[in-house]
């Protein structure tokens, strides 16, 4: 997918449409932004390829009740983006998500947080 003028969208940009397809609850707009080995790897498991990928966060974004962007740094090819993930009743979560990009592709996200609240811990 290419802007009017024919340039690629920034990685921050499609780090922003990551997050808003997250409030959203849909993924799909993802899809023509992954590449098709895209890579994903978390607290709680990992994806390899588009469709595990988007499957993944399927499930993510149908279990948040809200996940508020806090910070979002962007540099180079690279986006980390901190943010506060609620799900159902349970203690908000602090999580980093890097997300790689190239060509225009996101190529790999890495998400780091402490995954206790989920457990009531």
């Amino acid at each position: 997918m290419t802007h009017a003028d024919g340039t690629c969208p920034s990685p921050r940009e499609i780090a922003e449409l990551y997050f808003a397809s997250w409030a959203a609850g849909d993924p799909e707009p993802l899809r023509p932004y992954l590449a098709p080995d895209v890579t994903f790897d978390g607290a709680l498991g990992s994806t390899r390829g588009a469709d595990e990928f988007l499957d993944g966060l399927g499930g993510m974004f149908a279990a948040t009740t809200s996940n508020d962007v806090r910070l979002r740094l962007a540099g180079g090819t690279d986006v980390v983006t901190w943010s506060e993930l609620r799900i159902a009743d349970k203690a908000p979560m602090q999580v980093a998500n890097w997300t790689h990009v190239e060509g225009g592709m996101i190529t790999a996200v890495r998400v780091t947080f402490d995954p206790r609240p989920m457990f009531g811990e």
